[in-house]
């Protein structure tokens, strides 16, 4: 059916921090900026170690905020759904656990 959205769409986190929030944006708004900074690089043709140093860069930052949000979702997200006692909601929440895990590995 277009324009239905699915349950992962609509759903959201439990609770918020807001000085957590904050600090995600302020990580991903680096990330933004350091990803402008390479394209500058680019555009300039600059030595491709440089580049590929500050691309390493980026991938770093981005793992970091994966650990806060994977933490996040760990503590009060997944948690909450354990909590239920809900046989299915348990399962539900074990299987996207195991997939993040597997996805997001290093």
């Amino acid at each position: 059916m277009p324009g239905k959205k699915t349950s992962k769409q609509t759903r959201r986190s439990a609770q918020h921090d807001p000085g957590e929030q904050q600090n995600l944006l302020l990580r991903l708004r680096r990330v933004e900026g350091q990803v402008r900074g390479i394209q500058k690089m680019v555009e300039e043709e600059r030595y491709c170690p440089d580049v590929l140093n500050q691309m390493s860069a980026i991938h770093e930052s981005l793992r970091a905020v994966e650990r806060i949000l994977m933490k996040n979702h760990l503590q009060h997200c997944a948690t909450e759904a354990l909590l239920t006692g809900d046989p299915k909601q348990v399962q539900r929440t074990y299987d996207e656990l195991t997939d993040l895990f597997y996805r997001h590995a290093r």
